[in-house]
């Protein structure tokens, strides 16, 4: 059985889970600890903390941020966040700026081809969460005009279709830089999506670490077992933190499970040991989940 799952994502961003639900559901699963780490927000830290407070769960404090990187797609996540981080908020605020503005131009792009869409559709659909593509394409879908979810993104909202807009993200070392300003332990998300092996990829983990990289998202939904083996491989190379996550989303990834992934995940409470330990080791304590 799985004990942790250190990348999750709530209605803070595009997740069907509050996060008062999410730790609840890890609470029943009988995880150990759980991350919360929407994509570009805080919000939803402070009701998670509170849930993981109520229900005697270990709720981590994170975030996940998109970083430019030209051959595959990069993210980062920081864990271990402060609640109240002064310099990772106010970037926090620029980019939702720049992404309420890419919204508001994929919107006019469905408008050009004849698909009738507001903003204010667009945020009852969010309820209050953090506005992004997997809203967008909830909302072709109720209108009938993409068959669900995978159709949405696949014909209107991916690169080269009719509704797509670019978006504003992060240098890696900028991102890098951020959290560990924050004092947050900072992980590769899913390296698969990457697009590197081999001496490129060793290479770009030097280069990260150099830059203050901690750990690689090793086990992960997506990985297969020869992908696991390497990076595994190549964490025990270069000194780099081994962290496991699902990416849960809720019913906007209705084929990953929490803490399981698509099953087959089973992560175990003592890769969260061994970051304490390296945070310990540089000096940074646990921030109070408060």
């Amino acid at each position: 059985m799985p004990e942790i799952d250190l990348h999750t994502h709530s209605t803070a961003s595009d997740g069907t889970l509050s996060p008062t639900a999410l730790v609840a559901a890890a609470a029943a699963m009988k995880l150990r600890a759980i991350a919360l780490t929407d994509h570009d927000t805080i919000q939803g830290l402070p009701e998670a903390c509170a849930a993981g407070q109520e229900l005697a769960l270990e709720v981590i404090s994170g975030c996940e941020l998109s970083v430019n990187f030209p051959k595959g797609s990069m993210h980062i996540l920081g864990l271990w966040i402060p609640l109240h981080p002064a310099r990772l908020q106010s970037t926090l605020d620029r980019l939702s700026s720049l992404r309420r503005s890419r919204n508001e131009t994929i919107l006019r792009n469905l408008n050009h081809y004849g698909v009738e869409a507001t903003y204010d559709e667009l945020e009852r659909i969010a309820d209050g969460g953090i506005i992004g593509r997997p809203h967008i394409a909830q909302l072709l879908v109720s209108k009938g005009v993409a068959l669900n979810l995978q159709d949405a993104f696949i014909n209107w909202l991916r690169p080269g279709t009719k509704g797509y807009a670019p978006k504003e993200k992060l240098d890696p070392r900028e991102g890098i830089d951020l959290l560990k300003e924050e004092g947050a332990t900072v992980i590769l998300a899913h390296p698969c999506t990457l697009h590197l092996e081999g001496p490129e990829l060793e290479g770009l983990l030097h280069e990260l670490k150099d830059w203050g990289l901690d750990g690689v998202e090793v086990i992960y939904s997506m990985h297969t077992q020869a992908q696991t083996d390497t990076y595994a491989r190549l964490c025990r190379k270069l000194d780099l933190l081994q962290s496991a996550g699902s990416d849960f989303h809720g019913a906007n990834k209705p084929n990953i499970s929490l803490g399981r992934g698509k099953g087959g995940l089973r992560p175990t409470y003592r890769l969260v040991e061994r970051m304490k330990e390296r945070r310990a080791a540089q000096g940074l304590s646990i921030p109070s989940c408060s």
